[in-house]
């Protein structure tokens, strides 16, 4: 027996978004109702990291590779679920070293962002010496519970070196239901191309 976990914000048009910015909010309207043609349609319009997506290098880096370069290879298999809900402010070294992180790693932080379906600006971010020393570590990637991996700090100092390292970088996880532990993890961005990030769907299938 197992069990799949979505970890995916649901979109909708008061959904949490960055900065709490109104018009980050995503559209959705009817463009054809049942009355005028017999079927029904919707037309999405919403930012590329709105809720649950996957950035690629492009987001922060002026030479920087687009989403279409992050294989879905790069996006399945085995991840770690860490508890860092003690964790008041950032993620540090120090709340990293005691996990045994390995080399190939895929980590996901469970945080207190997941327990809030507001952006908060105070959330749970990814300190630069925390993404030092998973760059020395050698994960293979990164999901957060934050609408970010940071803050609005000058020069990016987490993005960046990551994205430097070939980190892949999954943001607005939802992990309040999941207790830490190894999952088999499947993150699906939508099928884009010369982009930025794409809007993804995530789960982790586990044992109940």
């Amino acid at each position: 027996m197992f069990k799949i976990y979505d970890i995916s914000m649901p979109i909708h048009s008061d959904m949490a978004v960055w900065a709490n910015v109104e018009a980050k909010k995503p559209e959705i309207r009817n463009i054809a109702p049942f009355a005028q043609g017999g079927v029904y349609e919707s037309e999405l319009r919403m930012n590329l990291h709105t809720g649950t997506h996957v950035d690629a290098p492009m987001h922060m880096l002026e030479d920087g590779a687009g989403i279409e370069t992050i294989g879905l290879e790069e996006l399945a298999g085995t991840a770690r679920v860490v508890d860092l809900t003690h964790v008041s402010d950032s993620i540090t070294r120090a709340d990293l070293e005691p996990l045994g992180l390995v080399r190939g790693d895929w980590v996901l932080f469970k945080t207190a962002n997941s327990f809030s379906s507001r952006f908060e600006d105070d959330f749970i971010y990814l300190r630069e010496d925390g993404a030092r020393y998973l760059i020395e570590v050698g994960v293979r990637g990164i999901g957060t519970d934050g609408l970010g991996i940071e803050r609005s700090q000058p020069d990016y100092p987490t993005h960046r070196p990551l994205f430097r390292n070939n980190i892949v970088i999954v943001e607005g996880l939802r992990l309040a239901d999941v207790s830490a532990g190894t999952y088999f993890m499947v993150v699906a961005p939508l099928k884009l191309s010369g982009v930025e990030a794409s809007p993804a769907r995530a789960i982790l299938i586990g044992r109940p």
